[in-house]
This record gives C-alpha cells, structure tokens and sequence, in this order.
C-alpha cells in the first residue's frame, strides 16, 4: 500500500514531517534511481537514498514499537541538537539500533515532567494530532492571588495570537501567595499553552511540570532525567485510546 514519501519516511523514524519534506526540496532524497519529489506515493519496498545512503524501510515494518517514559527536568532541550550547545533529552536516552527515538510533543526548556519517546513515528504522529482528542494534565505553580472571575474565564476561554483555547479542567490545589499550585488540563498541544493561557489574564507561571499524557502518568518513583519503558499491554491501551478516537 503506497504512502506519500514525506510521511512514509517519518513513519520509519527518519525525521519530522517538516525535516523530511525540507531534504526532499534540496534534493536529498532518491526514489528508485529518481530524484523524490513532495507528495509522490511510495511503498516500504521502494529503493530510497538519502543523503547517497541506503535507507531499507522493510526494517520498520519488522521493529517492534517501543515507547520510553522519561521525566525532563528544567533546563534540556526536546531538539536533537542546539545552537547555543544547551543540553536535549536525546543525550540521556538508550542507544536504539536501526530507527531512532522520536518525542511525541515538546516540554519547553523551563517546563519539566512526562515526556513520551517512541520508535514509531506513526504512532507519534497519531498521538499528536488534534483528532487523538488526547488530555495533558500539568501541575502549575502561579505567583499571585487568582480570583474566582479569572479561573472562570480561564475555563469558558481565553483568545490567544492563535485562536481561542481554554482549560478543560482547572482544580485549585492550594498554596498561598507566590506558592499557589493548580492543576490543568488541555486537549491541544498547542506551543506553551498553558503559560500562554495564564499569561493573558495577567499570571506568570513560576513552575510547570507535566504529570499526565492520556492514560500515561508520571510515576512517583521516576527521577528527573531517568526512564522508563512501557509494557506491551500500556502500548496497547494508547493504541486503543487512538482507535476509539478515530471510530468517533
């Protein structure tokens, strides 16, 4: 069954969409003898260059899919690399044979917790599209004192630079003054929502770690900068989770 190149070659874990489509127009990438163009079909069974490299795409339909837990701390990167030399999460996960790790969303540099990292980029892909309807559930540490009008706007919906968001759920989860923590969650991946979100109504976020993606929490006994990785039987109920999102 024949795909279109740019999205057959980040299903194989080659790169992102974005990347792979960038090294089509430069001219990186051949297709049986040709040079590929955006948008072409192709099939795992297609001879593929990149880069005059060698790319045997059978390999990713043959790999078992994996997926990693891993708790980011402050201060790394979800790139491969920085141009100002910061440190990224790829520097402190497994080696991984014939295929590479790709993160499912992004934590900024200042955000910390649940990041999931998996060998299929299918799969990622499907995790982060809009339609997965997927909840992130974050801890946030706020400096101020909220009232009840702004956590209620914060719930009907704020209008961003991009269109209007809300939370889908916002829970008072105490503290005092610059130490008041609430937990949120929202249904889109968009970039820095949720500081954005509290930022329109005149908050600064002080602290922010992600402590759930879908049925995925971040578990207590997981230390920043470690992973883990998920059962078969994990795997299985986010590919559900999916399924169930796509049948509706």
């Amino acid at each position: 069954m024949s795909e279109k190149i740019q999205k057959l070659l980040a299903s194989a874990g080659l790169g992102s969409r974005r990347t792979i489509e960038s090294w089509i127009k430069e001219g990186r990438v051949m297709v049986n003898g040709k040079v590929a163009q955006i948008g072409e079909r192709m099939t795992h069974h297609d001879n593929v260059f990149v880069d005059g490299r060698e790319v045997k795409l059978v390999k990713s339909l043959l790999q078992k899919t994996r997926v990693l837990l891993y708790n980011k701390p402050d201060g790394q990167m979800c790139t491969r690399s920085d141009p100002e030399g910061r440190p990224t999460i790829f520097e402190h996960l497994p080696l991984i044979r014939n295929s590479r790790w790709v993160c499912v969303g992004r934590l900024d540099f200042n955000t910390s917790g649940l990041l999931l990292i998996t060998n299929n980029g299918r799969l990622a892909h499907r995790l982060m599209h809009p339609s997965s309807d997927i909840e992130r559930e974050y801890a946030v540490r706020i400096r101020g004192d909220v009232t009840l009008e702004t956590l209620d706007k914060l719930k009907k919906g704020i209008e961003l630079e991009d269109g209007i968001s809300r939370f889908d759920q916002l829970t008072d989860a105490g503290g005092n003054g610059s130490n008041h923590w609430y937990q949120v969650c929202v249904k889109e991946g968009r970039n820095r929502l949720v500081r954005r979100l509290w930022e329109a109504v005149g908050f600064s976020v002080s602290r922010l770690i992600r402590v759930r993606f879908g049925p995925i929490h971040l578990p207590a006994h997981l230390k920043r900068g470690q992973h883990m990785e998920l059962t078969p039987e994990e795997i299985a109920e986010l590919e559900s989770i999916l399924d169930n999102a796509k049948d509706e």
